[in-house]
């Protein structure tokens, strides 16, 4: 039958895999670094993974297709969620693999022993949790969001001063709280006077489901405010910055 259905240009790709994430219904994958839709009656053709894209890569088209199969979509998912708590139960999901890191100086570095005072904390509100803080608080007003993915403050050392100072921070983990943040974030942004808005996330794939519901909810406000995506490795280096 001809129908609608996403069209993914590989050359506009950058592999990020958020169309990944933003799909539901598990069209798509990365295959050799780039998104491809792997079965066309998976893909409901509602296109939730256009908005999220960020090289606009993907497209809608009408084409032959085999109609959208709602029963084999849930099989796919069924059989994804096994691999997954399969994967992770066995040490294989990145987001929970255990890794020591050492920072150590080189040898030519000298060894100073000194005295350092404690540095101040520069977090301005609580709760911080996303799902426990308010929709309308007063700190919000005119206020320079920060929404992290909670591991991020333990991995990057001057987390504090290069991130949390004089924003209103929010944290969470995509991977273990239920449900998204998307729709509460969204009433955030429609109802606060927010400056700007920073998401600070690590480079395993389960972090990128905190980036999602933040687009999402940028998408869904109803206004136009400034905000980029900080990238953290495991390693405690920033990565990138979008």
């Amino acid at each position: 039958m001809i129908r609608q259905i996403i069209k993914i240009n590989p050359d506009k790709c950058n592999g990020c895999g958020l169309c990944v994430n933003a799909c539901h219904e598990g069209a798509i994958a990365l295959v050799e670094g780039k998104a491809k839709l792997i079965r066309d009656d998976y893909c409901d053709g509602l296109g939730n993974c256009l908005p999220v894209c960020p090289t606009d890569a993907i497209s809608f088209e009408e084409r032959e297709a085999a109609d959208f199969d709602e029963e084999a979509v849930k099989a796919h998912q069924a059989e994804m969620k096994k691999r997954a708590e399969s994967s992770c139960s066995g040490g294989g999901c990145p987001g929970t693999r255990s890794k020591t890191i050492n920072h150590v100086k080189s040898a030519q570095e000298p060894q100073i022993s000194t005295i350092v005072s404690t540095p101040e904390s520069q977090l301005r509100q609580w709760p911080v949790q996303i799902k426990l803080v308010p929709v309308n608080a007063p700190y919000f007003n005119n206020a320079n969001l920060l929404i992290a993915a909670d591991c991020t403050a333990y991995a990057y050392g001057d987390f504090h001063n290069r991130f949390i100072k004089n924003h209103v921070t929010m944290i969470g983990c995509p991977k273990l709280d239920s449900g998204e943040y998307s729709e509460k974030l969204t009433e955030i942004l429609k109802n606060n006077n927010i400056r700007s808005v920073t998401v600070i996330r690590m480079e395993v794939p389960c972090c990128g489901g905190i980036e999602y519901s933040v687009r999402e909810a940028l998408r869904n406000c109803g206004k136009m405010i400034p905000w980029h995506v900080v990238i953290i490795s495991t390693d405690g280096e920033i990565l990138e910055e979008i």
